[in-house]
């Protein structure tokens, strides 16, 4: 039986079928019509969609340090740190697990998107690698007075901003809607329902809640948190 706490996707469905009903002038029934509705309208890729939400606005955050490395003025190098480390435990440890042990073995057994997912795999690699050197020059204090030490900070920066752009695209675009097709309507729920135990074991309820809130904090720290800062004055 599920818990009777609502979950997040448990929201999401229900305001999905209810504001549906209310749009419609029609009252909200039970029965098995919404439940096929709420079978369709949230989807595991839908989940990891979002937390490539969060991966976007830590590269941001990257982006900000750049700049500030290039002009030659201070970060606050604990706010790195602290963006780095969701990186390493929120998407490496959390997300791409999840990619690696449910998406990429179904799409390699149905002989689907291989190629995609090769190189999608070796990224991860690729990318666990770079963040290694990230966390460790953050935290050593020595990237704020050791231009050698900046320099290196700086390029794995822009290496993993560089591959995590076009990765989270791709899969966005071509990976994510191609999963729908190779698994089955109940597989398909099924691995929503192993999302969600693995999100609240890693990070307690509402992981990526407070996930985000996090990020915010950071952006705040950095002058990066208001939104409309960044519309051009034209």
């Amino acid at each position: 039986m599920k818990n009777e706490q609502s979950s997040r996707r448990a929201f999401l469905r229900s305001g999905i079928i209810v504001g549906a009903s209310t749009v419609a002038g029609l009252p909200f029934a039970s029965g098995a019509e919404p439940e096929k509705k709420e079978a369709e309208e949230v989807a595991p890729p839908e989940d990891l969609m979002r937390e490539h939400g969060v991966l976007k606005r830590v590269l941001l955050v990257y982006g900000e340090v750049l700049r500030r490395i290039d002009a030659k003025q201070d970060f606050p190098p604990e706010a790195l740190a602290d963006a780095a480390g969701i990186i390493r435990r929120f998407i490496e440890d959390y997300h791409e697990k999840l990619e690696e042990d449910f998406l990429f073995p179904r799409f390699e057994s149905a002989h689907q998107l291989v190629d995609l997912v090769k190189v999608l795999r070796d990224q991860h690699q690729a990318g666990r690698r770079v963040t290694d050197v990230t966390m460790r020059l953050s935290n050593s204090g020595g990237a704020l007075k050791n231009d050698s030490e900046r320099t290196q900070l700086a390029d794995s920066m822009r290496q993993f901003i560089r591959m995590y752009n076009p990765h989270e695209a791709r899969e966005d675009t071509v990976l994510f809607p191609a999963f729908h097709k190779i698994v089955t309507p109940h597989e398909f729920d099924s691995l929503g329902e192993d999302f969600e135990k693995k999100e609240n074991e890693l990070f307690g309820e509402d992981g990526f809640e407070k996930m985000v809130e996090k990020v915010a904090g950071i952006e705040k720290r950095l002058g990066i948190y208001d939104l409309s800062q960044f519309t051009p004055k034209l």
